[in-house]
């Protein structure tokens, strides 16, 4: 995309949230008692109505949920006017999007004179025209309903963040800015949106949160201060030679990916070892790499922000799905080949974009907007599938998941945390929880980095020894006093039957979470459900971290973390902990199957800087060699004054796993 073109969505992108966040601070004060310095009225005004007061509930809801993780009360009401003015441009970007790509109506380009307004809406409900608009706002409502079906997260109605609805004036001046002819190019470019993101904080915010001149006190400084949107060809020479390289050793070259892959490294001559065959030392000898079932093959981008790498090996991944029909290997996930688990070819192919999305590609980040702006991205791509597949809109499948993450603290209402704890049967489990959730605290914080795997499993360990050691005493029938110490006096280990429940304690958590949150009702039901919703993320993010991956592919943060997490970032990475990087790379590889594959973009400096020579031997040269490297300079991450190189890595696998 041209710098000209950049530099208009960022003007438009400014702009839009300048007049979203006065017009919603303007309501809040106004309407809901919810003022820019943090006070909120005990209850809601005589002058609300029963729907305005819902609303109140959860607006109040949510800033008491963010005061809840530690912010100041008018830090919590700022935050809240920021995911309101996002999720309300976002809204409308993606209408913009999905309009050019026709998978909506025409709806907001031409405001109340759009054709699906005139045309469809307005023919079956011809008294919906109202002067005020609100017969178009229900409209636009009735698109979003329709719309969360799939992307949840970002058109969900009881997202509290959804709460708020620009008035007609800045309502206006909204469609104005987006419909503007400067832009008329942009909304069928898959990165626009993720440059919203990018552009949605300014130059000035960065520089007011210190950007180069001191480590960032929070996670939200880390993540507005490394937002850089990263360039198509880097995405595409590290894929190329990550899941790409893979592919095409799996299929010992046999893959139309050597002519999409433009930048896979590939030297002339290279052989295939047949299975078995003893390794030699010659570089054109590439070793034997069993095939897999595509269902199996897992990417991460562990610092994703709005989902660049993910969407270009969404791409690579529809040509390997389809070159793996007919081949006899049976997935992990069903125990069953591709053509045992669909009837015919024709099923399969219909199913091949919602299997990507459910199976390959993952994602954590530390910033929540990143949800909103990746899901939305993979959710398109995954149509664009459907339609170069020639599958018509009423034939394809609903996607209800993605594995886009959120790193954050688990829920930070200790009244909520103790209730939810105190229903858990048996009681181990809410012990259990509470355990999680305080090993949760600095997620937002660490993202990734953080080895809550470590954390959890040794909770889980520890349980499980108290009960073998209270099974065992009960078994030997000691008198009090003479049995060992096996921790189990601390623990209420009643309703447990067998070892296996210590198999699924995650399950069993989520599936009371759901209930917990279901059963939920008016300003209660909001605290539950944002108690619900950040718990289900931090046990996504548990699960995320123990599995392991065929790729990893990330532009990470750099510099210094943050400092709520200094102690506990440094003792985990003792090596790495120089630099936010390289201790990125260090997790990546700890996350990597053996022979598997890293790509990153970072700053260059690791590779030469004295500070960073335990980086080069003890990870980098031990554990997983660089097969790649382009040294790329400057100029390359729009607005980042940084040299930076691209490179992959490959697991070794004699390599220690240390998990």
């Amino acid at each position: 995309m041209e710098k000209e073109t950049r530099c208009a969505i960022e003007r438009a992108t400014q702009r839009a949230r300048s007049i979203l966040e006065a017009d919603f601070a303007e309501q809040l004060a106004g309407d809901f008692d919810v003022m820019v310095d943090g006070q909120v009225g005990e209850r809601p005004g005589a002058h609300l109505g029963g729907h305005q007061k819902a609303l109140r509930a959860r607006i109040v809801a949510s800033v008491q949920h963010k005061r809840m993780t530690g912010m100041a009360p008018k830090e919590a009401v700022a935050d809240y006017l920021r995911d309101a003015a996002f999720t309300t441009l976002n809204r409308f970007v993606a209408l913009k999007m999905l309009e050019a790509r026709g998978l909506v109506q025409e709806c907001i380009t031409k405001g109340e004179a759009s054709s699906g307004f005139v045309n469809e809406y307005l023919a079956f409900a011809p008294g919906a025209k109202f002067a005020d608009g609100s017969g178009y706002r229900l409209y636009i409502e009735s698109i979003f309903d329709e719309l969360s079906t799939e992307i949840k997260v970002l058109f969900d109605r009881r997202d509290p963040a959804a709460a708020m609805w620009p008035r007609k004036a800045t309502f206006g001046d909204l469609l104005n800015l987006l419909n503007t002819p400067e832009l008329g190019s942009v909304w069928a470019e898959d990165e626009t949106i993720g440059w919203v993101y990018q552009y949605f904080n300014s130059d000035e915010e960065r520089d007011k949160m210190g950007r180069g001149k001191r480590p960032p006190a929070t996670s939200r400084e880390l993540a507005v201060r490394n937002q850089f949107f990263t360039p198509g060809y880097v995405v595409q020479f590290l894929s190329d030679n990550t899941l790409g390289r893979i592919w095409y050793e799996m299929r010992q070259g046999n893959t139309k990916l050597v002519e999409l892959c433009r930048y896979m490294i590939c030297r002339d001559g290279e052989v295939f070892a047949d299975l078995g065959a003893p390794q030699v030392e010659d570089e054109n000898v590439v070793r034997h790499r069993p095939l897999k079932d595509p269902r199996d093959l897992r990417i991460i981008d562990p610092a994703c922000g709005s989902g660049h790498f993910l969407l270009y090996c969404f791409i690579l991944l529809m040509i390997i799905y389809q070159e793996a029909w007919g081949v006899e290997v049976r997935s992990e996930i069903t125990g069953k080949s591709l053509s045992e688990d669909y009837a015919d070819e024709g099923e399969f192919r219909k199913a091949i974009p919602s299997l990507i999305l459910q199976y390959n590609l993952y994602g954590v980040d530390i910033d929540p907007r990143c949800a909103q702006i990746a899901q939305l991205a993979l959710w398109m791509r995954a149509q664009r599938a459907f339609k170069d597949l020639e599958i018509h809109r009423a034939d394809r499948p609903t996607i209800r998941r993605s594995n886009i993450v959120v790193a954050e603290p688990m829920p930070g209402d200790p009244t909520l945390v103790d209730e939810f704890a105190s229903s858990l049967h048996p009681p181990l489990l809410g012990h259990l929880f509470k355990e999680i959730v305080g090993a949760m605290t600095l997620a937002g914080e660490m993202g990734s980095l953080l080895p809550i795997e470590k954390q959890v499993a040794s909770s889980i360990h520890i349980a499980r020894g108290a009960y073998v050691q209270h099974q065992l005493n009960t078994a030997q029938a000691l008198l009090p006093g003479f049995a060992p110490d096996g921790g189990d006096a601390k623990l209420d280990l009643s309703g447990i039957n067998d070892d296996e429940f210590f198999e699924d304690v995650e399950d069993r958590i989520f599936a009371a979470l759901k209930v917990f949150s279901a059963d939920a009702v008016n300003g209660v039901g909001a605290r539950r459900r944002l108690f619900a919703e950040d718990a289900e993320q931090g046990i996504a993010l548990i699960d995320i971290s123990r599995k392991r991956f065929d790729v990893v592919l990330m532009n990470p943060p750099f510099g210094a973390g943050s400092l709520l997490a200094k102690s506990v970032f440094e003792k985990a990475y003792p090596v790495t902990k120089n630099d936010v990087l390289t201790a990125f790379v260090e997790r990546g590889i700890q996350l990597l199957q053996p022979r598997s594959r890293l790509g990153a973009i970072t700053s260059r400096t690791p590779f030469f800087l004295s500070s960073c020579q335990r980086w080069r031997e003890d990870i980098l040269i031990k554990k997983a060699p660089p097969v790649a490297f382009a040294d790329l300079g400057l100029g390359v991450l729009d607005g980042a004054m940084v040299e930076v190189a691209a490179y992959t890595l490959e697991k070794i696998e004699t390599g220690q796993d240390e998990h």
